[in-house]
C-alpha cells in the first residue's frame, strides 16, 4: 500500500468536519452510513460518484472544526485512498492516522493539482506525482511507525497485531 494512484476530487480551504460529515448524520458510527453522506454539503454528488482509490486534494486547514472521528472514517469508508492538502487541522490529522487514512501536507501539490487529474502518491518517500501534468511534489514521508499504523489499517488493528505477536 505504499503506492497509491487515483483520480482527484478538489475542495477548497477550511473544509471543516461538518462539511466532511454533516452533524445530522452523527447518530450512527456505521462507516457505510457515514460514507453515504461524505462531503454531502460540499458536493452533493461526491458520495455517489467517488470510486475506491480516488484522492481528495484540498487547500489549507482541512478537517478543522470539531474533533469528531466520524470525519476521517467517512472519507476512508467512501473509498478515498488518501487526502492531500496544504495543511490539516491537528486533531483531524491524528484521527486520520489512527484509523489508517494517509494524509499528506503539500502546499505546492494542493495548489497545482486540479479536479480529475490522475495522481500517484508514494507514501514511503512522500513524492506526489501528477500523472496528468508530469509534475512532482514533495510531502513529508511518514515515519516508519506511522507507516506501520497505516498499513495495519489504523491504531486498533496495529495493536491487535502486536498483541498477537
Amino acid at each position: 500500500m505504499s503506492i497509491l494512484k487515483g483520480k482527484t476530487w478538489r475542495f477548497g480551504n477550511d473544509v471543516d468536519t461538518d462539511l466532511i460529515i454533516p452533524a445530522r448524520y452523527l447518530n450512527t458510527s456505521d462507516p457505510k452510513e457515514l460514507a453515504a453522506h461524505c462531503m454531502e454539503d460540499a458536493d452533493p454528488t461526491f458520495a455517489s460518484k467517488v470510486k475506491p482509490g480516488e484522492i481528495i486534494v484540498a487547500g489549507k486547514n482541512f478537517g478543522c472544526g470539531s474533533s469528531r472521528e466520524h470525519a476521517p472514517i467517512a472519507i476512508k469508508a467512501a473509498g478515498v485512498s488518501c487526502v492531500i492538502a496544504a495543511s490539516f487541522a491537528r486533531i483531524f490529522y491524528r484521527n486520520s492516522i489512527n484509523i489508517g487514512l494517509p494524509i499528506l501536507e503539500s502546499p505546492e501539490a494542493s495548489k497545482a493539482i486540479a479536479e480529475g487529474h490522475e495522481v500517484e502518491v508514494d507514501l514511503n518517500t512522500g513524492i506526489i506525482t501528477n500523472l496528468t501534468t508530469n509534475e512532482k511534489y514533495q510531502a513529508a514521508a511518514f515515519p516508519s511507525f506511522m507507516q506501520q499504523l497505516i498499513n495495519a489499517g489504523g491504531l486498533i488493528e496495529y495493536v491487535k497485531t502486536k498483541l498477537k505477536a
